[in-house]
C-alpha cells in the first residue's frame, strides 16, 4: 500500500535522512524528500532527525493533493486512517490526546510545496479547541486567560481559511473589544474579556455560516486539512507560481504538528529569522520576535515585533528591548540552532521558532529569500569561508536575479504615485520628462533634460530618440517587442504594453484611468515591475562590488560556452566589453543607416531609378560605414565581430506621415509625387516576409557590396593601426537556400579581395548566414557547403515556426501560458520542443557537412537561462546577449555546464 503520511519527532522521522529505522517508502536524497514532503515537511523531518527541539507531527505527502482533487476535494478513508495514526504518534509522544476535554492536544495544519512560496498558502493553528476542551487547557496551563486567547485565534483563523468568512468581521469585532475597555494591545484584554470575545466570534459564524462553529475535533481537522490542499488552486498560489514558473502538477504538502504556544506569559514568544541579512548578506542574525504572542503576530503585522539582536536594536534607535536582552538564555540556545542549521544544510536559512515558559521549539527552516545583491554575497562569502565550493556558489546565484545589479532600481522607501502598470520590459529605473517623439527626445537630451520617450510603439526611425531617453514607456507590444529589444540592448528602462494609456502623439498627451501626461510633466517608469508613476521618484544606482567580479571569475572558470553581445554602437561595445563579452554576435547595420548624417543618403539610394544612381548614394554611405565598423573593431580588437549586412525592406528608410514628405523630398532632391510614388511601389502587405533580407543582396547587390567593403576597409586599417586585428565575421540574413548564401559570398569576396590588393593587406574573415527560416534549419546541411558559421536568429526563426508576430503576440500569448499550451513565453524563452529541435537538428546537419562550422544564437534569448541551457546541450559555442546581459549568460552558461557534467 502507497504510504502518505510520514512521523517525524519524539526519535521518530519516517522521512528524515538521520533516521535508521528507513521505511522502503522513505524518500532517498534532498530533492526526492523535498518533492514527496515539501520543503516544510522535508525539514521538519531532517531538524528531527538530527536532534534539534521539534514538535512531534506528521506531513502528508504532496502526492495526496492531486488525489484530493481527483476525489472531488475529498480525503480517501484509507488516508484518513493513515491521518489517525499520524496523531496517535503526536498523542504518544505529548501525553496529551485530541479532543480529551480535560487535557487536550491542540495541533497546527501548515501547507508545504517542495519550493518555498511565502504566504501563498494558508495555515490553520491551535485546531483542536472547543467549548469542552477551551476549560480543559485552561486548568492544564494553569492560565485562563490563554487559553482563551489561544480559542478566539482558531476561531478566527479557521472561519477565515476554512470557512472562508469575511475576515474583517473578526477583526473589527476584536478592535470593538479593545475600545471598548479603553485598550491598544490585544495583550490588554483580561480572561473574561477574551471569553466574551470568543462567544461573539461563535456568533458571527452561525450568522455568516448559517451552522454553529464545528465543536468536533475530527471534523475540524478533515476541515484544515482540505482547505489547506485547496490553497494549492487559489488565485494567489496560480499567480506566484506563474511568475516563479513552478509547475501546476506538484502540489503541496500538508503538515500537521503539535501546537506549541508564544503566548503563555512573559516568558514566551515568537520569532522569525535568517542566519544571515537576507537584503546586504552581511553574516550577522537578522529578524523579530515578539513576548507573549504567536507566529501570526510577527507574519501578519498584527503587533510591531522587535529586534532579535541587540546590535540591531542599537542600530535602529530602538527601545524595546531585543531578544538577546529579554530572553538572554533561550537567545544564545537559538543562536547554537542558527549556526548549526546553516553548516547543516550549507545555506542561509529562514527560520520559525517558538518559545514556550522557556523552552525553545524549532517550526520551520528553509533556505532563505534574498537580494541579489545578498545571494552575491553570500555565495562568495560561504565559498571563502569553506563552507561551499567555488562552484557550489556559482550555482548558487539565479543568473536573472543579476538585472537587479545591473540597472538603476527606485529607492524602495520613496514615495511614489502609480497610475498604470504595463510589462517589464527592460529592467532598470528612470525618472524624467514626458516627450512623444524621437525628434524631440534628442533635442531635449542634448540640452540637458531626461526624458522618457512616450510612443504607442516604437519603430527603427525611433532609434535616436530611444538613445537619448532615460527610459521608453510604450502602449503597445510585448516583452519582445522593438521597444523591449533595443531598449534592453541599450541598458534603458522600458515599460511596454501599457495598454490603458491612451496617446495622442498630436496633442502631445497620454491619457490614463482619468489622469492626462502632457508634454514636459516629469514621469517614472520601473522596468522591473511594469509600474508607471507620475512625478520623480527617487533611484539607487547600481554597486558592481568585488564579490560581483569574484563570481564572475569562478563562473568564467567552469564555462565552456563563449558569450558575446549585441551591438552596434561604440557605448554599446564599451558597455559590454566591461560586463565580458567575448565578441560581437550580433551588429545589425541598419540602426546605423538611421543616423541623421546618412539618413539622406540612404533614402536618395531607394530612390535612384538604377542601379548607377544607387552607387553614387552608396558611395556616399560608404565612409560612414567605414568609420562605424572601425570604432567597433578598435574596441572588439582581437575578438570576432559578427556583422549582419541589411535586412529590413527599404521601405521601413522613407517617411510615413504627410508632413515628412515634404522635409525628406527637399532632402533627397526629388519631388513630392516622387518621393509617393516610390513609398507606395515599395509598400508591402507582409513585409517581414517580403523584400528584405538576402532578397535585397540579390536584387540590389551593390548594397552588400559597399558594406563589405567598408568591413573589410575598416578592419584592415584597425589592424595596421593597433596590431590587433578584428575578426570580421559577416553575414547575409534571411538566408533560404545554399544558392541565395552563394551569389551573396561571391559578391562578399570579391570585395574583400579588391580591398586586400588595394591596401597590400589581408586580414582573416568568415562569411556565413543567420538561419532564421524553417526551410534553412532543414537544408542546413546543404548551405554549410558554402557557410562557415551559423548564428541562429531564434526572434524570427520563432516568428516563422510558430506563424507568430512577436510584436502582436502580447494580446493572446498570456492565456496559451495559462492554458498550457506553451510552458512560457516563446519570445522571452526558447520553445524546445519546437524551434529547439529546428537548431538541433540544423546543428547536426551543418556540422556533418562542415565539422568545425562555429554556431551559436543571436535572438534574445541569448539572455534566457533556460535557453542558455539547451544551447549548451546541443553544443553550440557561443550565445549573445544585449550588453547588460551579458553577466547572466556569462553565469547561466556556467550553471548549464556544471549540470551537464
Amino acid at each position: 500500500m502507497t504510504q502518505y503520511v510520514y512521523r517525524f519527532g519524539g526519535g521518530v522521522s519516517d522521512g528524515g535522512k538521520g533516521d535508521t529505522r528507513a521505511t522502503q517508502a522513505r524518500p532517498g536524497d534532498v530533492s526526492e524528500r523535498k518533492a514527496l514532503l515539501g520543503g516544510k515537511g522535508a525539514n521538519l523531518a531532517e531538524m528531527a532527525s538530527i536532534g534539534l527541539p521539534v514538535p512531534p507531527g506528521f506531513t502528508i505527502a504532496t502526492p495526496m493533493c492531486a488525489l484530493y482533487y481527483e476525489a472531488g476535494e475529498q480525503l480517501p478513508e484509507d488516508v484518513r486512517a493513515e491521518i489517525a495514526g499520524g496523531i496517535a504518534h503526536i498523542e504518544a509522544v505529548t501525553g496529551h490526546r485530541f479532543g480529551d476535554a480535560s487535557d487536550p492536544l491542540l495541533v497546527s495544519v501548515r501547507s508545504g510545496a517542495r519550493v518555498s512560496m511565502p504566504g501563498m498558502m494558508d495555515t490553520v493553528l491551535n485546531l483542536g479547541l472547543n467549548d469542552a476542551t477551551v476549560a480543559g487547557l485552561a486548568t492544564a496551563s494553569g492560565d485562563a486567560r490563554f487559553a482563551w486567547d489561544s480559542y478566539r485565534r482558531f476561531i478566527q483563523m479557521y472561519a477565515d481559511v476554512v470557512l472562508e468568512l469575511d475576515h474583517g468581521a473578526f477583526e473589527e469585532a476584536l478592535e470593538v473589544a479593545k475600545e471598548d475597555r479603553g485598550f491598544t494591545l490585544d495583550t490588554e484584554l483580561s480572561a473574561a474579556d477574551l471569553q466574551a470575545l470568543v462567544a461573539e466570534y461563535k456568533a458571527l459564524v452561525e450568522a455568516e455560516w448559517g451552522k454553529p462553529f464545528p465543536q468536533d475535533v475530527h471534523e475540524q481537522l478533515w476541515g484544515a486539512v482540505g482547505a489547506v490542499f485547496g490553497s494549492w488552486q487559489s488565485e494567489r498560489a496560480k499567480t506566484y507560481r506563474r511568475l516563479n514558473d513552478i509547475p501546476a502538477d506538484w502540489g503541496t504538502a500538508v503538515s500537521v504538528q503539535a501546537m506549541v504556544f508564544g503566548n503563555m506569559g512573559d516568558t514566551s514568544a515568537t520569532g522569525v529569522a535568517f542566519t544571515r541579512d537576507p537584503s546586504k548578506g552581511d553574516r550577522a542574525y537578522y529578524g523579530e520576535f515578539l513576548i507573549n504572542a504567536q507566529g501570526e503576530d510577527v507574519v501578519a503585522g498584527i503587533r510591531t515585533p522587535h529586534y532579535l539582536t541587540l546590535a540591531a536594536r542599537e542600530a535602529a534607535g530602538a527601545q524595546a528591548a531585543s531578544m538577546e536582552e529579554a530572553l538572554p538564555e533561550v537567545y544564545r540556545e537559538l543562536a547554537g540552532v542558527f549556526d548549526l542549521l546553516e553548516t547543516h544544510y550549507r545555506d542561509m536559512q529562514d527560520i520559525e521558532f517558538t518559545v514556550e515558559r522557556g523552552k525553545l521549539w524549532m517550526l520551520q527552516t528553509r533556505s532563505g529569500k534574498r537580494t541579489a545583491k545578498a545571494a552575491l554575497k553570500i555565495a562568495v562569502d560561504m565559498a571563502e569561508e569553506g563552507l561551499i565550493t567555488q562552484e557550489e556558489a556559482v550555482a548558487r546565484v539565479e543568473p536573472g536575479a543579476l538585472d537587479q545589479l545591473l540597472h538603476p532600481t527606485l529607492d524602495p522607501l520613496a514615495p511614489r504615485d502609480v497610475i498604470a502598470r504595463g510589462l517589464p520590459a527592460s529592467p532598470g529605473a528612470a525618472s524624467g520628462l514626458a516627450v512623444f517623439d524621437a525628434d524631440t527626445a534628442e533635442k531635449r537630451a542634448e540640452m540637458g533634460d531626461a526624458v522618457i520617450l512616450i510612443r504607442t510603439e516604437t519603430s527603427p526611425e525611433d532609434i535616436h530618440g530611444m538613445h537619448a531617453a532615460k527610459g521608453i514607456l510604450t502602449a503597445r507590444g510585448g516583452m519582445t517587442s522593438h521597444a523591449a529589444v533595443v531598449a534592453r540592448g541599450m541598458g534603458r528602462p522600458c515599460v511596454s504594453g501599457v495598454g490603458r494609456l491612451a496617446i495622442d502623439a498630436k496633442a502631445k498627451i497620454a491619457r490614463v484611468g482619468g489622469r492626462e501626461i502632457r508634454e514636459g510633466d516629469v514621469v517614472t517608469i520601473d522596468g522591473a515591475t511594469g509600474e508607471v508613476m507620475i512625478g520623480q521618484v527617487a533611484t539607487v544606482e547600481p554597486e558592481l562590488a568585488g564579490d560581483f567580479g569574484t563570481l564572475m571569475a569562478w563562473a568564467d572558470k567552469v564555462r565552456r560556452l563563449k558569450v558575446r553581445t549585441n551591438a552596434e554602437t561604440p557605448l554599446d561595445c564599451r558597455t559590454a566589453r566591461s560586463f565580458g563579452a567575448e565578441g560581437v554576435g550580433l551588429c545589425r547595420t541598419e540602426h546605423m543607416f538611421f543616423e541623421a548624417s546618412r539618413i539622406t543618403a540612404v533614402r536618395q539610394m531607394i530612390l535612384a531609378e538604377d542601379e548607377a544612381g544607387r552607387r553614387v548614394a552608396l558611395e556616399r554611405l560608404l565612409p560612414e560605414q567605414r568609420a562605424d565598423f572601425a570604432e567597433i573593431f578598435e574596441i572588439m580588437a582581437g575578438l570576432p565581430v559578427t556583422i549582419r549586412l541589411l535586412d529590413p525592406p527599404l521601405h521601413e528608410f522613407l517617411p510615413h506621415e504627410e508632413e515628412e514628405f515634404a522635409e525628406v523630398a527637399e532632402a533627397a532632391g526629388v519631388g513630392i509625387d516622387t518621393l509617393k510614388r516610390r513609398a507606395a511601389e515599395l509598400h508591402e502587405f507582409n513585409p517581414m516576409l517580403g523584400h528584405r533580407g538576402c532578397r535585397l543582396g540579390v536584387t540590389y547587390p551593390e548594397i552588400y557590396e559597399m558594406q563589405a567593403r567598408a568591413i573589410f576597409e575598416a578592419a584592415v586599417d584597425v589592424a595596421a593601426r593597433t596590431g590587433a586585428a578584428p575578426i570580421p565575421e559577416v553575414m547575409v540574413p534571411l538566408v533560404a537556400t545554399r544558392r541565395e548564401l552563394e551569389l551573396m559570398k561571391t559578391v562578399i569576396d570579391t570585395a574583400a579581395e579588391a580591398v586586400f590588393a588595394d591596401k597590400g593587406a589581408r586580414v582573416e574573415y568568415l562569411v556565413g548566414t543567420m538561419i532564421e527560416l524553417p526551410r534553412a534549419a532543414l537544408k542546413a546541411g546543404e548551405i554549410a557547403e558554402v557557410g562557415e558559421f551559423f548564428s541562429f536568429g531564434t526572434n524570427d526563426l520563432t516568428q516563422t515556426t510558430l506563424g507568430v508576430s512577436r510584436d502582436d503576440a502580447a494580446r493572446f500569448l498570456g492565456a496559451y501560458v495559462a492554458q498550457g499550451i506553451y510552458a512560457k513565453d516563446p519570445f522571452v524563452s526558447l520553445d524546445i520542443e519546437g524551434v529547439g529541435e529546428l537548431i538541433e537538428m540544423a546543428a547536426d546537419r551543418g556540422r556533418a557537412t562542415r565539422p568545425g562550422i562555429k554556431l551559436g544564437i543571436c535572438g534574445e534569448h541569448g539572455g534566457d537561462p533556460a535557453s542558455i541551457a539547451f544551447c549548451e546541450t546541443i553544443g553550440l559555442d557561443y550565445v549573445t546577449a544585449s550588453p547588460y546581459r551579458v553577466p547572466i549568460a556569462r553565469l547561466a552558461a556556467a550553471q548549464a555546464a556544471l549540470k551537464a557534467r
